[in-house]
């Protein structure tokens, strides 16, 4: 059957940066370090250069049927990326010097409450991005993580402001009484100010060294340790009242969760460059508070959930 994609065109030559098929409906199976090998719904992107300016265009189909044979039944990691990058290269023999790949899924992890002994689950978004090219091949893997972030100024002055509802309330001439004290802690007056907290991501993205496991859990687990107020699953009321506690415990700016972060990345041998965008989803403001951080990563915005696909650009 004809194929006109292959053929010389007389339009104005050009090469390409990126050519491919993006949005493909795919299963992909993924441990993410823990040994549970979990089947996931992706959408994958799949892109090459077409180097050669007199073709018009490159075997898309080819694409599509070596994702299936790569990503619908094998386990997903750094060295079957590679090897599709490569199957991809050769599939365009003649026409292309390299090759990209996107997924986009959902990680379902299983979070033990903090008291109660109740479970349940948490989907942190996996986006993958993998490239092979002269340079070698390069592979960037990306997640999220939700937290509470309690603002130390609004902290500081409520304090104030219950301080001040104390010495109204007690007579400074008068001797203080524990019970009464202890009566008027348990009411409103005694917590007349609240500070303001509000839900908060951390989008993380990374770049693990050659030969070490996509570990996504225990970098997970690591980044929520060092934030200390990550979201709940199943929360009864102790639950609840140790969440309060430990937000309590733990205000935090946009400034401080970054370099916390920082601080863990910087220390883990096996994550060779990395960047961190934080948003504080303000509850006082109609903005949020942001931070950035990078190793060498330096200067990158980094891109919302799944963007990695959207290759239009990008480096």
């Amino acid at each position: 059957m004809p194929d006109v994609a292959v053929h010389a065109h007389s339009h104005p030559g050009g090469v390409l940066d990126w050519v491919g098929m993006n949005g493909i409906e795919m299963p992909v199976h993924f441990d993410a370090g823990n040994g549970d090998l979990q089947r996931a719904s992706a959408r994958v992107g799949l892109f090459v250069d077409l180097a050669q300016p007199d073709r018009r265009g490159i075997h898309m189909s080819r694409l599509y049927l070596l994702a299936d044979e790569y990503l619908a039944v094998r386990p997903l990691d750094a060295a079957l990326l590679e090897s599709l990058l490569c199957a991809l290269l050769v599939s365009q023999r003649g026409l292309a010097q390299r090759a990209r790949t996107s997924l986009c899924f959902d990680l379902l992890v299983r979070r033990a409450a903090l008291r109660s002994g109740h479970a349940g689950w948490r989907a942190y978004p996996v986006s993958i991005d993998a490239r092979l090219d002269s340079d070698g091949f390069h592979l960037e893997l990306g997640t999220e993580v939700t937290y509470s972030s309690t603002c130390p100024a609004s902290a500081a002055l409520s304090r104030q402001l219950i301080q001040q509802q104390f010495a109204h309330d007690f007579d400074a001439t008068q001797p203080l009484e524990h019970a009464a004290v202890l009566a008027w802690l348990g009411t409103e007056r005694g917590i007349v100010a609240t500070p303001h907290a509000q839900r908060s991501v951390a989008r993380l993205a990374v770049r693990f060294a050659e030969a070490a496991p996509l570990n996504l859990i225990s970098l997970i687990d690591r980044v929520e340790h060092a934030l200390g107020t990550p979201v709940q699953t199943a929360v009864k009321r102790e639950d609840e009242q140790a969440f309060a506690r430990a937000n309590g415990a733990n205000p935090m700016f946009c400034e401080d969760a970054a370099r916390r972060i920082q601080r863990v990345l910087d220390d883990d041998d096996t994550i060779v460059d990395f960047h961190v965008r934080l948003e504080h989803q303000e509850s006082l403001h109609p903005h949020d508070a942001v931070a950035q951080v990078s190793k060498s990563m330096s200067g990158k915005v980094q891109r919302d959930r799944c963007s990695a696909s959207e290759l239009a650009g990008g480096a």
